[in-house]
């Protein structure tokens, strides 16, 4: 029986667990962040994409907020 009340109140392990659950919620917030700074990053790569081909064309655009060079 006082194996089982020394197991009882043994909290060796509590901070192993504890350190693990810290882990995963740390984790779980860069995965977060990546994400949706990935996403950002994308469209932001596609909107200057979209400026570069605008201002490629012949054709005079303001699709950036910047009118293109008229020849």
């Amino acid at each position: 029986m006082t194996f089982f009340k020394k197991l009882w109140n043994d909290q060796s392990g509590a901070s192993a667990a504890e350190y693990a659950l810290i882990l995963a919620i740390v984790g779980t917030g860069i995965a977060v962040a990546a994400w949706n700074l990935g996403g950002a990053i994308s469209g932001s790569m596609n909107k200057a994409k979209d400026c570069i081909a605008a201002n490629s064309s012949s054709a005079a655009s303001t699709a950036c907020g910047v009118a293109a060079a008229t020849p």
